[in-house]
């Protein structure tokens, strides 16, 4: 059995889709686990209108997404945990492919597929995936920080399927940091366990342009990196993973962008630093001396760099 996992927060407006989608699935054999995670809003009881056995609202007080994520898991009765938000949405034949992929590849723990960016008018754009190690529809993702480092994230959370065993074997997904959590669960999954892939596109990332945008203008990274410091750690120990030293470099070079964007120049500047400690591109240096010279000059710019 597959017990998928919802964490709930203030999605009134998108749970009820997201569950529709999940009980049109062709494969049968799971449970919804729902964990409301504290909502202020009417999400708790769009989600408990649905009659269906298989349904299983959980009631805690707020305490973040990686949190109501880990209640799930241990909630859990199947051997297979498939995560989904509750504002994105599956192809009918998802759960299928994952099923599928554990008889195929039973050496791998992590099963994954491809997905879309869905807009709020439903317009999907694809993903880009550079460097998959195979040709065929499906195969073991076996150099996921190469993948990752040049292309949208191969793994996403709405997207992933694993083995109880291997999320409980790393602690689940960290507690107590606003961003990343996926991130550094998918890291630390990668350098332990196999993957199995199916490139086709079975599920959807849903935003609201609008609403992205705002939030993102808020939301600056925080200062004490929670996530560079455990990927650090973890190219510490397996320093011979292909593509993992790139990938660190990368998660420091969003941060230096985004404090750059923020006008934040010292902290940019400490990331650019680290980010060049694992490896040198021209863009962290341009972002590097951008953040040397006045922001009027450097307003237009970085937005250029990407």
């Amino acid at each position: 059995m597959i017990s998928v996992v919802i964490p709930l927060y203030n999605k009134e407006k998108q749970v009820k889709q997201t569950l529709r989608k999940v009980l049109e699935q062709t494969f049968s054999d799971y449970e919804i686990i729902i964990v409301n995670d504290g909502s202020t809003d009417s999400s708790a009881e769009i989600a408990r209108e649905f009659e269906d056995h298989r349904i299983k609202v959980i009631d805690q007080e707020n305490a973040g997404v990686s949190a109501a994520r880990n209640r799930g898991i241990k909630e859990a009765k199947g051997n297979f945990i498939a995560f989904l938000d509750a504002d994105d949405e599956w192809d009918k034949d998802y759960l299928a492919a994952q099923h599928q992929l554990t008889i195929d590849y039973p050496q791998c723990d992590v099963f994954a597929t491809n997905y879309s960016f869905m807009d709020a008018k439903g317009r999907k754009y694809p993903t880009i995936l550079n460097e998959i190690a195979f040709n065929a529809p499906t195969g073991i993702l076996d150099n996921y920080f190469e993948v990752a480092s040049c292309s949208h994230p191969p793994l996403w959370t709405s997207a992933v399927m694993v083995r109880r065993s291997a999320i409980n074997t790393i602690g689940g997904f960290p507690v107590g940091i606003k961003s990343g959590e996926d991130v550094l669960t998918w890291a630390r999954l990668a350098v332990r366990f196999k993957i199995a892939y199916n490139t086709a596109t079975l599920a959807a990332f849903v935003f609201d342009e609008t609403a992205f945008d705002e939030e993102q203008r808020k939301r600056a990274p925080e200062n004490i990196d929670y996530v560079g410091t455990k990927l650090a750690e973890l190219y510490k120990l397996h320093p011979h993973i292909t593509g993992l030293k790139t990938y660190n470099a990368m998660w420091h070079k969003m941060r230096a962008r985004i404090f750059l964007s923020k006008q934040m120049r010292s902290n940019s500047i400490k990331e650019c630093l680290k980010s060049m400690h694992y490896k040198v591109t021209f863009k962290i240096v341009a972002f590097m001396i951008l953040g040397l010279l006045p922001y009027r000059i450097t307003a237009f710019a970085f937005k250029k760099l990407g």
